[in-house]
């Protein structure tokens, strides 16, 4: 029914104000009480799932994209960064919504949707699944072909509400991120609620193999190639991918062009509600 409820629901337009965007294999929690983050959000999931984990006492809420990488692992760290912020003993309980994937060939989105259960089901702490809206739950066909039919959502950490939606800004350092994505990161804390700020690296890859190569190729090899799944990829997928391969052909050795100092970048809300970078001298 909730599935129902959320999939009738047309994509909201979040604007950049007050929205902390996560990416592929990233992670950030916050409470209510943040001044700068209200809404937590990620898209562009065809077989990944988006992970909304809160406590209901504390209101402390975690957003995560997952792709499958290390699902077990993922699922530890989440539950312990929504508990550090939380006092399990009191009153409240852990609350999980899970969205995202579609009935595709390989059946990625079904594997996933499996270890994630499995992964909630391990932990020692209860955790009570309120939202199920994933694979054939969130599954529609167009001239025979399956497609997602929520691509994205966001949550609002204040009121808790979870609603389908797109996000015309990404960033800050979105192709920075998505090559550390790439490269094959790890799921990665982006966000530190105490000090209301974001941590971008600092990331460290090899020069990334063929990348002359890869960009070089047609937009249909790319998809093809670079994709779980070519036939339900946004429109703007091989841009977004060709982006992140120039940023990598462009910084082969971060170390040196991107983290000399091996210091994150750190960004803060402004007094319009966007991220501005902050002089690391000032930390």
């Amino acid at each position: 029914e909730k599935a129902k409820l959320l999939r009738s629901r047309p994509a909201q337009i979040v604007e950049p104000k007050g929205l902390l965007y996560i990416q592929q294999r990233e992670f950030a929690v916050t409470t209510p009480e943040d001044g700068s983050v209200s809404i937590l959000g990620s898209d562009d999931a065809t077989t990944c799932h988006i992970v909304v984990l809160r406590h209901t006492g504390s209101g402390a809420t975690c957003l995560t994209h997952c792709d499958g990488s290390d699902t077990e692992a993922e699922v530890s760290l989440i539950m312990s960064s929504v508990k550090s912020f939380s006092d399990t003993t009191g009153c409240g309980r852990l609350e999980v919504h899970l969205v995202g994937g579609f009935n595709d060939d390989r059946q990625l989105s079904q594997k996933l949707t499996n270890q994630l259960l499995r992964a909630f089901d391990l932990q020692p702490d209860d955790v009570h699944l309120e939202t199920f809206c994933v694979t054939e739950l969130n599954d529609r066909e167009e001239k025979d072909i399956h497609l997602p039919i929520i691509y994205g959502i966001a949550v609002n950490v204040k009121t808790a509400e979870i609603f389908p939606a797109t996000f015309p800004e990404k960033g800050p350092d979105e192709d920075l991120r998505s090559a550390h994505i790439l490269t094959g990161a790890r799921l990665t804390n982006i966000y530190d609620a105490k000090t209301e700020q974001l941590h971008i690296g600092p990331y460290f890859w090899r020069p990334f193999p063929h990348v002359d190569f890869w960009l070089e190729q047609d937009d249909k090899q790319i998809l093809q190639n670079l994709s779980t799944s070519p036939l339900a990829e946004p429109p703007h997928f091989v841009s977004h991918i060709r982006s992140t391969l120039t940023f990598l052909k462009e910084h082969p050795f971060p170390s040196r062009s991107l983290f000399p100092d091996r210091k994150p970048r750190i960004y803060k809300k402004n007094d319009e509600g966007l991220w501005e970078q902050v002089c690391s001298d000032r930390i």
